[in-house]
């Protein structure tokens, strides 16, 4: 049994660790919730610093509805990260967002496989930013994808 699966069924010394690594353009935000800063290393082997804050994360649902969705809200305290947010959701197509899962006892690779998602949308106050982040919800895709509609091919209403 990994301590991960002991971790899951009956608890232990261990303590998990969630991070989020957000990547808006060229810069690079690594956060962890809690109260102490950590040094891990990613599955890459670089060493990051993931810096403490306020952080709520809810992971994606493990069923067959098509959307994998991860939610997670920062505290807007500093105002740092989430100003950068704001900012980057004006421009979604560089905003991705990495999250880890480490044991307490082993920093020196992720305890499962990253999650590397884009992020899709957001919403901030005066006291958070809430930002939803996933995969291409397959779903809700057209097929094909390209449609011949009567704006595009104004010819189609005499045939």
């Amino acid at each position: 049994m990994t301590v991960l699966n002991r971790l899951y069924a009956s608890g232990g010394s261990e303590v998990l660790i969630e991070t989020l690594q957000i990547a808006l353009g060229s810069n690079v935000y690594a956060l962890t919730r809690g109260w102490d800063d950590i040094t891990a290393t990613t599955e890459s082997g670089e060493q990051v610093t993931f810096i403490a804050c306020g952080i709520d994360i809810a992971l994606p649902a493990r069923n067959s509805d098509g959307t994998q969705d991860l939610k997670f809200a920062i505290s807007n305290v500093s105002g740092e990260v989430s100003g950068a947010i704001r900012a980057a959701l004006d421009n979604l197509q560089n905003a991705t967002l990495t999250y880890r899962l480490y044991l307490s006892t082993s920093l020196n690779a992720p305890a499962t496989r990253p999650y590397t998602l884009g992020i899709k949308t957001g919403v901030w106050t005066a006291t958070d930013v809430q930002i939803t982040a996933g995969y291409m919800n397959v779903l809700d895709l057209a097929w094909p994808r390209y449609r011949y509609t009567l704006a595009a091919f104004p010819g189609l209403r005499y045939l």
